[in-house]
């Protein structure tokens, strides 16, 4: 087994975001086997059509960005019950113009961190459903929706609850496993 390329989305744009954080402690506690590169999405126009034939290059930089992973992390919080506008709108630059779906194949896994009761469910039922139109491979369990308070995350990837701190590298090493049963039938 060799070292596999993950990309990642933090589906928030805030300076503030616990989201952020959360990425910062997965990445911490992820097998070393792994390795990390951000994916922005700050910097894209709105999707139209209209860009098809002629692609801006932040939109190139993002298709080039996935294409050289080899499995993609989604971390985002819910956004009025769905996910981040922002989110939504790199995916859509991502799988487009027609035939050229950068998510087609690709090993995917989704979690994420808010403060509410809910958490992140129904942003990951949302997400859930444009990535199966874009054909990505998703990890579909552990699911992971963590509760998000300051103590529990204080900062610079730290976790100060075990529990927690061992079920989010348990479900690290699920995705790693699950990249490596995706790869062996879909190399990339």
């Amino acid at each position: 087994m060799g070292t596999y390329s993950v990309g990642y989305f933090v589906g928030s744009l805030s300076s503030t975001s616990i989201n952020r954080e959360l990425s910062k402690v997965l990445l911490r506690v992820a097998p070393d086997d792994l390795t990390f590169h951000e994916i922005p999405i700050g910097n894209l126009p709105l999707y139209s059509p209209d860009y098809d034939a002629d692609y801006p290059r932040s939109g190139l930089d993002l298709k080039d960005a996935i294409g050289r992973s080899q499995a993609i992390l989604f971390v985002t919080p819910e956004y009025n019950r769905s996910i981040p506008g922002a989110l939504k709108n790199a995916i859509d630059w991502a799988s487009r113009p027609w035939g050229r779906n950068s998510f087609d194949h690709m090993p995917t896994a989704m979690i994420g961190a808010s403060t509410g009761e809910i958490r992140t469910a129904l942003a990951q039922q949302s997400l859930r459903a444009v990535l199966s139109f874009c054909n990505a491979r998703q990890m579909t369990s552990p699911e992971a929706y963590i509760r998000y308070t300051p103590e529990l995350f204080p900062g610079d990837g730290a976790v100060t609850n075990k529990g927690t701190e061992d079920f989010l590298a348990a479900f690290m090493n699920d995705f790693r496993d699950y990249i490596v049963r995706v790869l062996t039938v879909l190399p990339r």
